[in-house]
Order: C-alpha cells, then sequence, then structure tokens
C-alpha cells in the first residue's frame, strides 16, 4: 500500500509539497508515478520517476513547475509542486510498479490520494 500525504488549500502561485511511503515491498525496484483526477474529469499522468532516481519525465501541463524526487534510503517519493494554478485543482495519487516506469506502463500499486486545492 501507498500513503500520499501533503496536500492541502494553496494560493495561485504557491507551493506544495507531496509525499508517499510505500508501505511495503522493495522501494528500490518500484518505479513511481503522480497521478492527479480534477473534479468531473479522467486521471492523468503528471510525472514519473525511474526507480533508480537517474530519469524524470512530467507531463507538459507541469513540467518546468513540478519536480519528482525519491530517496531510497527513507523509501519516500515526493512531488515538489511550484507555482501552483488554479487548474492543477485534484487529487494526487502516488503509484508504483516493479522495474517499469513512465507514463504509460501499468502501475499496480496506487495510494488513496490526497487533495489539493488551488485558489485564485
Amino acid at each position: 500500500q501507498l500513503q500520499a500525504s501533503g496536500g492541502g488549500l494553496v494560493q495561485a502561485g504557491g507551493s506544495l509539497k507531496l509525499s508517499c511511503a510505500p508501505s511495503g515491498g522493495t522501494f528500490g525496484s518500484y518505479g513511481m508515478g503522480w497521478f492527479r483526477q480534477a473534479p468531473g474529469k479522467e486521471r492523468e499522468f503528471a510525472a514519473a520517476i525511474h526507480w533508480t532516481g537517474t530519469s524524470t519525465v512530467y507531463a507538459d501541463s507541469v513540467k518546468g513547475r513540478f519536480t519528482i524526487s525519491r530517496d531510497n534510503a527513507k523509501k519516500m517519493v515526493y512531488l515538489q509542486m511550484n507555482s501552483l494554478k488554479p487548474e492543477d485543482t485534484a487529487v494526487y495519487y502516488c503509484a508504483a510498479t516493479t522495474f517499469a516506469w513512465g507514463p504509460k506502463v501499468k502501475y499496480h500499486y496506487w495510494g488513496q490520494g490526497t487533495l489539493v486545492t488551488v485558489s485564485s
């Protein structure tokens, strides 16, 4: 299971940092991803990181504003979100899959989501 945290209410232009901690498995083998689902919309990919942390990929909508990172020693993955916009309002989910990564792989493990609300 994955536990995501760090969501909340922030004004446009502000920042938030989300955290995600898997409760089991071999974290060092997990490609990790962040996805988001806005009200009334389908879930979409936001960012992903290779299991070694050596590569990252972002959706165009967040590129240059969001940064995904991981600390394999602490078994944590993070999503630093800067210059937030009202359209970033969504429930953010972290996800994991073994020895795979990126926007199009099938993630087998999902967290419960954390709500990010950006006010204008």
